[in-house]
């Protein structure tokens, strides 16, 4: 699950863990999901969408079927073909289509039509791993989780805040290093400094405010100079 062809060589300590998700605050105050969604359900279904896609890819597939089926019931009664009508244009709309129906009816049977907030029964429905279980935990119920996704496990060992071989030692770095009062919102700081500056093939360090935590040995601190177009 590896993006970078270089990593750091040793994980940062907590004092400097600290400083670098506080620079990722300053510079990103405001960070929230990028998921168009208006409850605890629609979230849900976001996330699961969400894999393999990207979430402008899934906003657009989702206002349609949000606005047919609004709720696990009216999902059901839609069904899997007529979810699938709606989400084609993402990736791996098929099964995604199967675990959506499913996990609606799990809802309906389980949970009176609620998403729990709890991770045992949150996994336990259809298509729902835990990092999913971990965004609805936190966004959607304000639990401190870590959602560890390809920018969140590439960020912890390419900048060295949390090393791991597995998405799940990454997680449990970040969670180890990172201060309890600022986890929550940590998810949302990274998910999108990975997204927007610390890029897979090209990460932009001449625009990360926290580069002087950074142990990433390849650091780019100049920006590539601007191709001019010829006049036609």
């Amino acid at each position: 699950m590896t993006d970078a062809p270089a990593t750091a060589s040793r994980a940062m300590s907590k004092a400097a863990a600290k400083a670098f998700i506080t620079a990722l605050a300053e510079a990103n105050p405001n960070a929230e999901s990028e998921l168009v969604f208006c409850n605890p359900f629609e979230l849900l279904v976001s996330v699961v969408l969400s894999a393999q896609a990207t979430d402008k890819s899934v906003n657009k597939a989702t206002k349609g079927l949000f606005e047919e089926a609004p709720d696990p019931a009216s999902m059901t009664a839609l069904g899997e073909e007529g979810i699938a009508r709606h989400i084609r244009t993402i990736g791996l709309w098929r099964a995604k289509a199967h675990n959506v129906a499913l996990l609606c009816e799990q809802l309906l049977a389980r949970h009176g039509g609620q998403v729990p907030s709890d991770r045992a029964s949150l996994e336990a429905l259809a298509g729902v791993g835990r990092k999913t279980a971990n965004v609805v935990m936190n966004v959607a119920f304000g639990a401190d989780t870590m959602a560890v996704d390809t920018h969140i496990f590439r960020i912890g060992n390419r900048t060295g805040l949390a090393p791991g071989k597995t998405v799940r030692q990454v997680e449990d770095g970040l969670v180890a290093r990172i201060p309890k009062d600022m986890l929550r919102p940590a998810h949302h700081w990274l998910i999108l400094h990975g997204r927007y500056v610390c890029k897979a093939r090209t990460p932009e360090c001449w625009r990360c405010p926290a580069t002087k935590w950074c142990l990433y040995p390849d650091k780019r601190m100049q920006a590539p100079p601007t191709r001019k177009v010829a006049a036609t």
